[in-house]
């Protein structure tokens, strides 16, 4: 069974268009399905626009934010297959069969990477593929789009990690880099997403600031060390170099030196604390 979970947070008019077609594609797929809209506080005619295509809808009081409605999608979700997509219209529903095909080859999760052309601005462009990037070195393992909120997965494994996804923006940042620490399979497939309708909820200034956020969480999800051991030899390098000059110079070991030294020792022993607590985050509870 298949099991679409779509967060929607004042997104009926792009409902009406997307939930009917999405029905009729899923009907061509020939599998049992389901379709759930997480109802996110809306305060237009989201609820409507669900009870008249005869979807499940689970209507949140308030709104919770994006990951705090794909939580209580995925619990709510009775297949073994879950298939994330936005309620905004950037997402295709014949888009679909190529993501459960990967899943049918053996993958664990399946993301729709955006093709070039397809994000919302150029800054946001430029930040995702800085986030790429991080993750790929972070990883081993090219990532071609790591914010994608297109997505399948087997439900089964996407549950185990439910309690460390956030309740805000960067729920696929946390699941994608949760499956590659666990081991767990991961493939990109290229789509092409529309351009969103209606408003954007996304804030630049709260935003960005949440993206910066995600840079340190990209680490301290997979490996920390990768992180905190460059910067530690970073300041390592610095302080030598400045004891060097010094010692040519004044001929003395200055309070410069022993800073940067020590702030390379404090560094590294973050990273190798947090490595222990990352561990002990993704080990199996019976």
């Amino acid at each position: 069974m298949i099991s679409i979970v779509i967060p929607a947070k004042n997104e009926a008019e792009s409902l009406r268009i997307l939930l009917p077609t999405l029905k009729e594609r899923l009907d061509d797929i020939g599998k049992d399905h389901e379709i759930i809209v997480v109802n996110d506080g809306s305060t237009d005619e989201t609820g409507q626009v669900c009870n008249e295509n005869d979807v499940i809808e689970i209507a949140q009081p308030y709104s919770k934010g994006n990951g705090a409605a794909i939580k209580a999608g995925a619990r709510k979700a009775m297949g073994d297959v879950i298939v994330f997509m936005d309620g905004d219209g950037q997402h295709k529903p014949e888009d679909i069969p190529m993501l459960l095909e990967k899943l049918d080859e053996g993958y664990d999760l399946v993301v729709g990477a955006r093709l070039s052309g397809s994000q919302a601005s150029l800054g946001r462009a430029t930040a995702n593929g800085f986030y790429n990037l991080l993750a790929s070195y972070m990883t081993g393992r090219k990532v071609e789009d790591l914010t994608s909120g297109f997505r399948a997965v087997r439900a089964e494994r996407f549950k185990e990690f439910l309690y460390l996804l956030p309740n805000g923006f960067s729920y696929p940042t946390t699941s994608t880099m949760a499956f590659f620490r666990a081991g767990y399979s991961v493939c990109y497939v290229p789509i092409h997403a529309e351009k969103r309708l209606g408003k954007s909820h996304l804030q630049p200034i709260k935003d960005g600031v949440r993206f910066l956020l995600i840079i340190f969480k990209i680490g301290t999800l997979y490996s920390p060390l990768k992180l905190f051991a460059p910067a530690a030899m970073l300041f390592f390098l610095l302080g030598l170099g400045w004891y060097g000059y010094t010692l040519v110079t004044m001929n003395r070991f200055t309070n410069m030196s022993a800073l940067l030294f020590t702030s390379s020792v404090m560094i590294f022993l973050m990273g190798l604390i947090s490595e222990q607590i990352t561990s002990l985050m993704y080990k199996e509870r019976g």
